[in-house]
């Protein structure tokens, strides 16, 4: 059979690819199945949700989203899209504080790959987790809440647990988000200035193109409570019409934008959930250094002659977290993104010339994207990494639910 990621250039391996209608059914499978694996909407760029054996998707499991307004939490199926859960908080008056960029993505997949949007106050996804459901490796359904033994490794877990059925995320009260882009700003004018601009939102995030070296395209500012920015001050112009943040692809896919404020779901990503973003002819890459070395490392790779591999770079601000998996474990960060263009040798070439140019600034890559970095350089990140072995061998003791990808990086 052939089971591809989102952009058709990941073929996964499986023997079977299985969609249980109940729990009961999931159980029953985990059980009789020697290696399985969670599939989510497949938005990964590696092989981290790989198998040789059975692929399952929770997506036809039951649904429903129950809202516990006194704990100011909503339990969610894992296999729900972020959009539909989004929309469905907002019709009830509630909301999450953040969304990637993306509203296509299924909630346990990308908590569990450390899927991100942006913002210095604005953690990962993962860790808006307030307790996992999920079948392990013996069928038993178990859940892990904020506060048992073992939660720093279940919210953000890389499928190495057992497959999620349903996750309780903190919600709060919805609310309303305005979005502006700016076009245009100098590069040295942005880096000098980019304390000031990441925090001049809500959530902000900055586009580079190859064909235009030396400045800056798109900042987007999407913002809550902030007042309304000029952009002037940083060499930019405002955006005259809608854009969408790849040159030449259909605006229309794009958030609402010119200052039109709407509900927060509508904003905080930047791409519709009517609309598939792109073409998916890409890969991409993403690594992660101190906020305080965004600057130098955005100088680093934009000196980088990237132009035959490179569709765009966006550059963004994670706060810190302490799940012990995740890539912004103990560290206020800043993303540096690379969107390729789909050709295995050029990207291959490209990431490494990235890794060598970010190396002074002590890089950890994006679980679920195009890296080359060694097994080594990649635990080192992690002082919590022996613990998440650990809870892994108590869920699972057999590897049922490992691959290569994590027989590399985490066992």
């Amino acid at each position: 059979m052939s089971v591809t990621n989102w952009a058709g250039n990941v073929t996964f391996t499986p023997d079977r690819l299985h969609a249980p209608q109940t729990v009961d059914e999931l159980q029953e499978l985990v059980v009789r199945s020697p290696r399985v694996r969670a599939l989510g909407t497949a938005h990964s760029f590696n092989r981290i949700a790989d198998t040789d054996g059975v692929l399952v998707t929770t997506r036809e499991l039951p649904g429903g989203i129950e809202i516990d307004a006194a704990a100011g939490t909503a339990t969610v199926p894992g296999g729900a899209r972020y959009g539909e859960v989004a929309a469905a908080l907002h019709e009830r008056g509630w909301a999450l504080p953040n969304l990637g960029s993306l509203p296509h993505i299924s909630v346990a997949g990308a908590c569990a790959t450390g899927t991100h949007g942006s913002g210095n106050g604005n953690h990962c996804q993962a860790a808006a987790v307030r307790g996992v459901e999920f079948v392990r490796a013996d069928g038993e359904l178990i859940t892990i809440v904020e506060g048992d033994d073992g939660f720093g490794g279940a919210a953000l877990n890389l499928g190495a647990l057992g497959v999620v059925t349903r996750l309780t995320l903190a919600v709060e009260p919805t609310y309303d988000v305005t979005q502006d882009v700016w076009l245009d700003a100098p590069t040295p004018t942005v880096l000098a200035s980019y304390a000031e601009i990441t925090a001049a939102a809500y959530s902000v995030s900055l586009f580079s193109a190859p064909e235009t070296p030396g400045r800056i395209d798109q900042i987007w500012l999407k913002r809550r409570d902030e007042p309304a920015v000029d952009g002037t001050r940083w060499g930019a112009t405002p955006a005259g019409a809608d854009v969408h943040p790849i040159a030449g692809q259909d605006t229309r896919a794009a958030t609402p934008q010119r200052g039109e404020r709407g509900p927060w779901h509508e904003r905080l990503p930047h791409f519709r959930a009517s609309f598939t973003p792109s073409t998916g002819d890409e890969q991409q890459s993403e690594f992660f250094v101190a906020r305080s070395d965004g600057p130098a490392a955005i100088e680093a790779v934009l000196a980088l002659d990237l132009r035959d591999a490179l569709q765009v770079n966006e550059f963004r601000t994670i706060a810190a977290d302490d799940l012990w998996l995740s890539p912004f474990h103990d560290r206020e960060s800043a993303a540096v993104h690379f969107t390729w263009h789909d050709d295995d040798e050029l990207v291959r070439r490209s990431v490494e010339q990235v890794q060598q140019a970010l190396a002074p600034f002590d890089p950890r890559p994006h679980w679920g994207k195009v890296f080359h970095l060694d097994r080594d350089e990649v635990r080192r990140h992690y002082p919590r990494l022996a613990d998440f072995q650990g809870l892994a061998k108590r869920h699972d003791p057999e590897r049922k639910f490992g691959n290569a990808f994590l027989e590399t990086y985490v066992y």
